[in-house]
This record gives structure tokens, C-alpha cells and sequence, in this order.
């Protein structure tokens, strides 16, 4: 498996680029966000990779980090999401303004991707709720944490409690448990108020 390419940057003709390593080119598809970070013709480039084989083809796909590489990794994984979906992912929207959209599960966002529609942007919420369910960094250097309320508040609700109960014992819980713990310390404090 390729997983790094280093050489000369011969073509950029978006979203391809042509690599030469030592002498052989490489044709690698590449999101427009590496694109654009890109350096001159003739200059030296390294780009993390991410190999498909099929039945008629060998695909080579590059990223300038190795965050971009992992995002797409997770992407295409998806039901239903190819690798040309994870692209145009990838060069709308930055990793973390991915993973934002994700921990906030902001569908909107999904949806200013050409190809992205309503439907496909829920999935893609839903398959990487738990992949990017971490501490993601704003811009002013503050962390937002998932919410994990709402998943504790249905796991009450299937467990028989009523809507007032769920709600007020899913909002005690601290933002930074996981939805198992936050399930466990719910139901010791509905036990102590009965």
C-alpha cells in the first residue's frame, strides 16, 4: 500500500495533480484544500496517500495532512459515500469545520456541498457522530463538547420514565461524560428522588 509520495511537482490541473518520483508520475486526485496549499510548479511536495483498487483501476488520492487523509478514510466508509463525495467534502469544508459540523450535528452545513443533500448529510451526521466525538477547537481557543443530553434523555425515555423526568436528569449530567456513564449517574439520581 502507498501511504506517502514525495517528488516533483510537475501538473496541477485541479482535482488532479501529476507527482514525479524519481521518475515515475504519479496521477493523484487531490480535495481543493490541499489544492490551494499547494506550492509552485517544479518544487518539491508531500502529500499523504490513500490507495483504491478496483476491478479496472488504482486510484491515488493525496492530502496535505494526515488529519485530511483520516477524515476521508472515515468518509468513505459511509454507506452510499464514493470517493468522489468525500472530495467534495473535503474541499468545502475544512477538517474541523467538519468535525463542527458534526458534534453539533449542523446538516445545514453538509448541505452547502454540491452533491450533498438533505438525506446524505443526515447519514453522514449520524456515521460520524461517534468518529468526531471529541473536543473540537474553536478559533478563540475555547473547546466545545459534544452534547450527549439528548442521548441520555431517549435512554430514559425507553426505560419508562416520563418526558419532565428524562429531561431534568439528562440536563445534571456534565457535557464531558460518555452517553453510558451519563445513562448510569441519570438513573442514580432519579432513584434518589423517589
Amino acid at each position: 500500500m502507498i501511504g506517502r509520495l514525495s517528488g516533483l511537482l510537475l501538473e496541477k490541473q485541479p482535482p488532479l495533480v501529476l507527482l514525479d518520483v524519481q521518475g515515475v508520475g504519479y496521477e493523484i486526485n487531490v480535495p481543493m484544500s490541499t489544492f490551494y496549499n499547494l506550492p509552485a510548479l517544479e518544487v518539491q511536495v508531500t502529500l499523504h496517500i490513500h490507495l483504491v483498487v478496483r476491478e479496472d483501476v488504482h486510484l491515488l488520492f493525496g492530502f496535505g495532512t494526515e488529519a485530511e487523509r483520516q477524515a476521508f478514510r472515515q468518509l468513505i466508509k459511509i454507506s452510499g459515500v464514493g470517493t468522489r463525495t468525500a472530495l467534495a467534502l473535503l474541499s468545502g469544508l475544512s477538517v474541523t469545520d467538519l468535525q463542527h459540523a458534526v458534534v453539533n450535528q449542523d446538516s445545514d452545513q453538509l448541505i452547502k456541498i454540491p452533491g450533498i443533500g438533505k438525506k446524505t448529510a443526515e447519514r453522514l451526521l449520524l456515521e460520524l457522530r461517534d468518529k468526531f466525538n471529541l473536543e473540537v477547537a474553536l478559533d478563540n481557543g475555547t473547546a466545545v463538547l459534544p452534547k450527549n443530553d439528548d442521548d441520555i434523555r431517549n435512554a430514559l425515555l425507553s426505560l419508562g420514565y416520563k418526558e419532565r423526568e428524562a429531561s431534568w436528569a439528562s440536563k445534571q449530567i456534565t457535557p464531558d461524560v460518555s452517553v453510558s456513564d451519563g445513562i448510569r449517574q441519570a438513573l442514580k439520581l432519579l432513584s434518589k428522588e423517589k
